[in-house]
């Protein structure tokens, strides 16, 4: 599976650069999330309750971080085991790019599953992992969306 896609950010690039390798803030803006720990300054460990069709699972994961050129970019590299529900591992390169008051986010990921995820189809995976980046995206967006109602 492969996917891409692009989002505004109304914050500076160093600001969200910080708020995507803070583990609090993407235990808010992952979907399922139960836990984010990190292990070290590049690696993390995450625990998600997934719903793929009819296979529900807990994931237990670990995700390192390559390729890291603060706070321009870097590539995500992950694998999940969900017990009899089969694993999900993929990578994801990640830009920041400013414009004007905001950061362009742009990202490209490559993933596979195997176990009963891969019977499911692709078509029904592709979409709800679709669904999954558009969740995260929206949620860190509105994370870094400075409150109107601030007085």
């Amino acid at each position: 599976m492969e996917m891409q896609g692009e989002r505004r950010i109304p914050a500076p690039r160093q600001a969200v650069w910080e708020k995507l390798n803070d583990p609090e803030a993407l235990k808010q803006c992952i979907p399922g999330c139960e836990s984010v720990e990190k292990t070290s300054d590049t690696e993390f460990t995450a625990k998600v309750r997934a719903k793929v069709g009819p296979v529900s699972a807990h994931f237990t994961g670990k995700v390192t971080l390559t390729d890291l050129n603060p706070p321009q970019g870097y590539t995500i590299s992950g694998e999940g085991q969900g017990g009899v529900a089969g694993f999900a591992k993929g990578s994801a390169k990640v830009a920041l790019e400013d414009e004007g008051n905001e950061t362009v986010l742009r990202y490209g990921v490559q993933a596979q599953v195997g176990g009963k995820l891969a019977q499911i189809g692709s078509r029904l995976i592709d979409g709800t992992a679709r669904k999954m980046a558009d969740d995260f995206f929206n949620r860190f967006v509105a994370l870094m969306t400075p409150s109107a109602t601030s007085e």
